[in-house]
């Protein structure tokens, strides 16, 4: 799975606290951004399964459902990272470290929005999307940040399953099954994990280091990171090229694919190029593969929803 962090700064009593800020505080606990990443892979995966517009209250329940899926992950997440966020410059005003939420509030608002989603997604999608939507939420707490986070620098890599499963559970929700271009889509996002998160590590690999957290940029040379980075990069550029003849997909998808993923090979050869020649930090330009690495996403996955419905095919 993908992490952009989102702080709400508070240091009032939760007493004097307005409703709204006390809104604000806990939509802060759901990181609204990562979901926004994630509600990206689900919704075009809809189209596709579909071969055209899937049905308005259909997308409206998926997206909703998997939108509080995603928001109990991240709260369960803040409420056993608490400690962590607190040693770390970048997400030290989270609410549960500045305290404007109590770590009690956080557990039990985490716990209810997942029961929510499961008979969400039960009831109003089908019962496929809602497990799949459970085990999403079991794989990023349970997997990811009880078990992986804090013991292996490999972390990102599997943990980022968890990350994957909104394309699962987009096809899900319109066919009731799974299919191979699912699967396929799944493996885009899980290569495409470390060459995202793994630049953001290096930019904040001091903070890591602080907290104790063994993310391979703490663990290991740039040089080194920057080398898997290209790595996982190219897995994830043939992954996506994979998709047009299993789909099919056509002309539209291709190229998208093949010049957004130039761009992102590109960006990834760089990140290695600066580590070779010894530049550190800012220097390093390694936050600029991590935004791009949202783009390139955003942007394959539009071409996802875009291609069945401009659908020109390829001549083979």
């Amino acid at each position: 799975m993908t992490t952009l962090d989102h702080s709400t700064e508070t240091t009032s009593p939760v007493a004097d606290r307005g409703w709204r800020q006390v809104a604000r505080d806990y939509i802060a606990l759901t990181k609204p951004r990562i979901i926004e990443l994630l509600l990206v892979t689900t919704f075009p995966v809809m189209f596709l399964a579909e071969r055209g517009v899937p049905g308005l209250w259909l997308m409206v329940a998926t997206l909703v459902g998997g939108t509080l899926s995603a928001a109990s992950a991240n709260t369960l997440n803040c409420y056993l990272d608490r400690d962590i966020d607190a040693q770390m410059h970048r997400t030290e005003n989270r609410p549960l470290v500045t305290g404007a939420i109590s770590p009690r509030a956080a557990l039990v608002f985490g716990v209810v929005l997942g029961v929510i989603s499961v008979v969400w997604l039960g009831l109003l999608v089908n019962w496929l999307s809602a497990w799949l939507g459970l085990g999403a939420i079991v794989l990023y707490v349970g997997f990811y940040t009880m078990l992986l986070k804090r013991r292996t620098s490999q972390n990102i890599v599997w943990g980022g399953i968890a990350g994957c499963m909104p394309v699962l559970i987009g096809w899900s929700a319109v066919t009731n099954s799974l299919a191979w271009p699912a699967l396929i889509l799944f493996l885009v996002v899980f290569f495409w994990t470390p060459p995202h998160y793994w630049p953001l590590s290096m930019r904040f690999k001091e903070d890591y280091a602080a907290a104790g957290v063994p993310m391979l940029p703490v663990v290991a040379e740039d040089i080194a990171v920057a080398r898997q980075v290209v790595v996982y990069s190219w897995l994830t550029v043939l992954t996506s090229l994979a998709l047009v003849p299993v789909a099919p997909m056509g002309w539209v998808y291709a190229v998208a694919a093949l010049l957004f993923g130039a761009v992102f090979l590109v960006e990834a050869h760089r990140l290695l190029t600066r580590a070779k020649a010894g530049a550190v930090g800012k220097k390093l330009g390694a936050m600029r593969l991590f935004h791009f690495s949202i783009s390139y996403l955003t942007l394959v996955f539009l071409a996802v929803a875009v291609d069945p419905l401009l659908f020109f095919a390829l001549p083979f």
